[in-house]
């Protein structure tokens, strides 16, 4: 296993958001044929709830963007909105070119936005569901400790990396459309890609577990078409300061029930994982919930995306009934106060 690479300082091939006057650097260039997405996701207190949001230009999964040979990324942006418990939602539609809005603070997709005003990351939803199309709309708040500007190479050709923005947040959930409020921890980031994501990776985990001193373990695992392997283990502090860690070793969490995903996690204090609940299980993507035993670590968000799966054409042919795509209009938010 090989340790992953930090990204240069301002790096001109990277655009790393050192050189922005945000650390999202929602303006920043999307390289042609390649992505740039945010991630934020919660999970309630009381472990009951949960929600993650992507915002995508160039998004990873569109059957549009593949199809048009990963050509105009600007032209492939969605906000995917999914929320966990009872009540739940899940919204992904594409957006063309006229739809969106960026600035170094605001992203705005059709309805829905980004906004960042000081610590805090103001996000205000307005979509339709899929395939049923019910409303979601709702705001959230994530109050972040800190913003951090370190990236990490993914790749050993560098030309996938990941920003970790803010390990430990504080989130507020407040939807009407369903009816929803709840508080708990949280997390953002940020990835950035040269070139399709399915022309990187074969194989994908990530997870993230909130420690009981306050910091936040982070396991990033990459396989390549190649054979290489990158593994990249990190402990936050709460300022965002972070440390490798080399306690962290591999095992395996069950796979998921219908499609079989295979959910590489990791031992934690000589603990290893139970699956307290899968989130997503589709036939290239899960997502879950695992639980180490009491005092190892909170509920850990985990993810795995199987690029090989993704490449199917016939996976891409199911994928619009889920991310339909929506290509006239304009932006549309007024505000995100």
């Amino acid at each position: 296993m090989s340790e992953t690479s930090s990204v240069p300082q301002c790096d001109d091939r990277t655009a790393n958001s050192t050189c922005h006057t945000s650390a999202f650097a929602f303006d920043r260039t999307v390289p042609e044929t390649g992505y740039t997405w945010w991630y934020i996701d919660g999970v309630s207190d009381d472990g009951h709830h949960a929600f993650v949001i992507i915002a995508f230009v160039g998004s990873v999964f569109s059957p549009y963007y593949a199809w048009r040979g990963w050509q105009d990324p600007d032209n492939h942006c969605a906000l995917n909105i999914a929320l966990y418990g009872r009540p739940s939602r899940w919204a992904m539609t594409e957006r063309g070119k006229g739809q969106t809005q960026r600035s170094p603070d605001t992203y705005i997709v059709g309805q829905s936005g980004l906004r960042v005003e000081g610590n805090d990351l103001i996000i205000m939803v307005d979509e339709r569901a899929a395939p049923l199309p019910m409303p979601v709309r709702g705001r959230i708040v994530v109050s972040m400790s800190h913003q951090a500007r370190n990236a990490f190479y993914l790749d050993a050709n560098k030309n996938h990396f990941w920003q970790p923005i803010c390990t430990s947040a504080r989130v507020d959930v407040t939807f009407d459309a369903p009816s929803l409020s709840w508080s708990g921890h949280g997390y953002v980031d940020m990835n950035v890609g040269h070139e399709p994501i399915t022309s990187g990776f074969d194989y994908w985990d990530w997870s993230r577990t909130p420690l009981p001193d306050g910091k936040t373990r982070v396991r990033y695992v990459t396989d390549a078409p190649s054979g290489d392997r990158r593994d990249l283990n990190l402990t936050f502090d709460r300022d965002g300061s972070f440390a490798h860690a080399s306690d962290l070793l591999d095992c395996r969490a069950s796979k998921t029930p219908i499609w079989r995903i295979e959910r590489r996690a990791g031992e934690l204090a000589g603990n290893t994982p139970r699956v307290h609940r899968t989130l997503e299980d589709t036939p290239f993507y899960s997502r879950s919930l695992l639980a180490y035993p009491e005092g190892a670590g909170g509920l850990t968000v985990h993810e795995t995306l199987s690029c090989h799966r993704l490449r199917s054409g016939i996976v891409k042919s199911m994928l619009p009934f889920r991310m339909p795509r929506w290509p006239y209009g304009r932006a549309g938010l007024a505000s995100l106060s």
